[in-house]
């Protein structure tokens, strides 16, 4: 039934659910194909449609002539949304779903409807795209397979904790989303339940600044953490055997592998075009970068910008 799901088909899209993958920092990665269904769909399901409004604007998405607007769908309102989309599409319509950005259901909302649709015998297709977990796992250099997505991790300590140990001893490498302002606290927290392991952080993925910081659980102290942007976390299993005529996996006292940080310059443009008094860009260039390094104290970046 789902091969009726033909996005590339010259007139109306078939009745179903279409979950379509958007870009998670790069505007280019939206598929053609994904273009087209969200201009075609009779409606378009969204975490937040002030956004969604937004995205469509930048990437000149234009919607055909009838087309109904967005219909919010997120996690306060999903189980009563679904009724409502099930008749949509037993109506004749066609029903798109997009979260803020990546691919809808994993981590978002969506999971509820698409059980029911699947339940109800409604056709569902999914439009692959950007996923984070699978950017972080690809170029990382932590073991790709097996690895165990987590979503975000709990916000109370003790239900993270006891996640983090069922899946401590499977050989897999974990994988979570992860609040800039709680990183370093959740990273303390999988050193005391998982022990000495290699970790990535990787941050504002496929955007213009993108940033693997690399280091080892049990030498939190050596990483730099103090990050901006959206964090996806990869931390390796136990055991990692080692790759022939690589160099040493221990990573610098910045926890940054070489050539993979941010220089000052980008950093320092990247901030002033963020705004702000010149102190304050300073002191935000300076935790980017890790710290008072020689030559990268607040005082030194002050004094660049008020060249």
């Amino acid at each position: 039934m789902d091969q009726a799901l033909d996005a590339s088909a010259p007139d109306e899209l078939a009745p179903g659910l279409y979950l379509v993958a958007t870009p998670i920092g790069n505007a280019g990665d939206l598929s053609p194909r994904a273009a087209e269904v969200l201009r075609r769909a009779g409606v378009v399901l969204a975490e937040d449609t002030r956004r969604a409004g937004l995205f469509f604007r930048r990437q000149d998405l234009a919607r055909e002539a009838g087309r109904k607007g967005f219909m919010s769908l997120h996690e306060h309102n999903e189980a009563g949304r679904i009724p409502q989309v099930m008749e949509l599409i037993q109506a004749g319509q066609s029903v798109a779903l997009i979260s803020d950005a990546g691919t809808p259901v994993l981590s978002d909302p969506g999971y509820r409807l698409v059980r029911a649709c699947r339940l109800a015998g409604l056709p569902v297709a999914s439009l692959p795209g950007p996923f984070a977990p699978a950017v972080a796992l690809s170029a990382c250099g932590l073991p790709p397979a097996p690895f165990t997505f987590l979503g975000f991790l709990p916000r109370h300590k003790g239900q993270a904790q006891r996640l983090l140990s069922r899946h401590a001893a499977t050989g897999a490498s974990l994988v979570f989303f992860e609040r800039k302002d709680r990183l370093a606290e959740t990273l303390a927290l999988a050193a005391g339940v998982l022990g000495d392991r290699e970790f990535a952080v990787c941050r504002e993925l496929t955007k213009q600044y993108e940033e693997f910081i690399l280091g080892r659980l049990g030498r939190l102290d050596e990483a730099r953490l103090g990050v901006l942007g959206e964090v996806t976390v990869v931390i390796g299993p136990e055991a990692l055997a080692p790759v022939p005529g690589a160099a040493s996996a221990s990573p610098s006292a910045q926890g940054v592998e070489a050539g993979t940080g941010p220089d000052l310059e980008a950093v320092l443009a990247e901030e002033k075009a963020r705004g702000g008094k010149p102190r304050e860009v300073a002191r935000r260039v300076v935790e980017r970068l890790g710290g008072a390094a020689p030559g990268r104290t607040v005082k030194d970046v002050y004094d660049l910008l008020k060249r």
